[in-house]
């Protein structure tokens, strides 16, 4: 009996020691070993960069940086405002040229501005490229793995999959919640300026108007439900970003941390009235009250689900991925699409002569009422304003 108690404890212990010695093989690989040998490779290519320092690689020196620009309001409104943004990216541009590559943590990141290399890389190597491992850590809370964290054969899946709610005619079929939203929030501004109030955050009103339309778009009758999980993703979002400094310190994202429990507290939620809305549209097709599971963005995930698939074809989609692409595209087209129209209004605020030309050719095209599709095509000078900051922000 104690013959074969001390070989299990020899036995245990052996186990114990394998685990621990492979642990600290594959955190000394991870952490050093491997950024060692890709810094090394891109020397000898010519790709240099900041010198990183320890597990931190170069985040310090970039909030630093600024930190320091962001410090004091700009003296004027102006287009120049990559130095003020982005001060690491000029410093580090003028030292190592075009291509030059800087570490977010243990991890290399390659900054291209090179046109033609780029499109290169998005057109011939799209599937080989794709978003890391530490990017997918720092986002899988409240994004998952939907599109935008997607690699390979899945980004292309995914991308195939929810192109149909992005159609010509199916975006056009999505104007009348649009305008629904617009007037609700042109309603509110009106009765807030009756009631004696004079300056307004205007991008807190297009963050509202855009999470608005995308929660009609993505879920339709659930709309109000929509609105509940975006505040829950953007409370999310803003905690996942002051916890992914710590993502650089082994299982730093295993630890109880404070942010660590809400972060999950928020996602379980958010998990929670997503499923709710989900199976309440599984209950009204399995009772005959509706034929599919909507025309919305859900409805076309869940119908694409059950969609048999070819013999050969390794792609599954399951109910946490369709969260994961719900929870996606309230940031993809959230977040942008509120901060181009928010910048919008400020230059015509600042250029008034060119805030009356449009007023003036938006009340001859519509005769004073709301514009529709068919009309869009007529307001020319809209779409010059529209052009040229697409051209500015790409």
């Amino acid at each position: 009996m104690a013959a074969a108690t001390a070989v299990c404890l020899m036995t245990l212990s052996v186990l114990f020691i394998s685990l621990v010695f492979k642990l600290v093989l594959d955190t000394v690989q991870c952490y050093f070993l491997i950024p060692r040998r890709i810094k090394n490779i891109m020397e000898k290519q010519g790709v240099r960069g900041p010198r990183p320092r320890g597990l931190t690689g170069n985040i310090t020196e970039m909030s630093n940086l600024t930190s320091r620009s962001t410090a004091n309001d700009m003296d004027s409104i102006h287009h120049d405002i990559v130095g003020r943004l982005l001060p690491h990216y000029l410093k580090w541009s003028n030292s190592y040229g075009k291509r030059f590559i800087y570490w977010h943590g243990i991890e290399p990141r390659m900054c291209l501005t090179e046109t033609e290399l780029i499109k290169e890389l998005m057109t011939k190597h799209h599937l080989v490229t794709g978003k890391s491992w530490l990017q997918q850590q720092g986002s899988k809370h409240f994004t998952g793995r939907g599109l935008l964290m997607a690699n390979g054969q899945d980004w292309y899946h995914q991308r195939h999959i929810a192109a149909p709610a992005f159609m010509g005619d199916k975006l056009k079929s999505y104007s009348t919640h649009m305008v629904e939203c617009t007037k609700g929030m042109l309603q509110s501004l009106e009765n807030a300026v009756k009631l004696g109030q004079r300056e307004f955050d205007i991008g807190e009103h297009m963050a509202r108007l855009t999470a608005d339309i995308i929660a009609r778009t993505e879920f339709d009758t659930s709309y109000e439900k929509g609105k509940q999980i975006f505040h829950l993703l953007t409370s999310l979002q803003h905690l996942c970003a002051q916890a992914s400094k710590h993502l650089c310190f082994p299982g730093s994202r295993f630890y109880p941390t404070k942010y660590n429990r809400e972060i999950k507290s928020l996602k379980m939620e958010v998990d929670r009235l997503l499923m709710e809305i989900i199976q309440s549209r599984k209950d009204c097709l399995e009772i005959g009250r509706s034929s599919s599971y909507g025309n919305d963005l859900l409805g076309i995930l869940l119908n694409e689900m059950e969609r048999k698939r070819p013999e050969g074809d390794k792609f599954k989609l399951n109910l946490q991925l369709i969260m994961d692409e719900c929870k996606t595209f309230f940031f993809a087209g959230h977040e942008t699409t509120a901060l181009l129209l928010t910048w919008t209004v400020m230059l015509l605020a600042t250029n008034p002569h060119w805030q009356q030309k449009v007023r003036a050719e938006v009340n001859q095209v519509c005769n004073g009422g709301v514009p529709s599709v068919d009309q869009l095509s007529k307001l020319t000078l809209v779409s010059n304003v529209r052009f040229n900051l697409f051209i500015f922000n790409a």
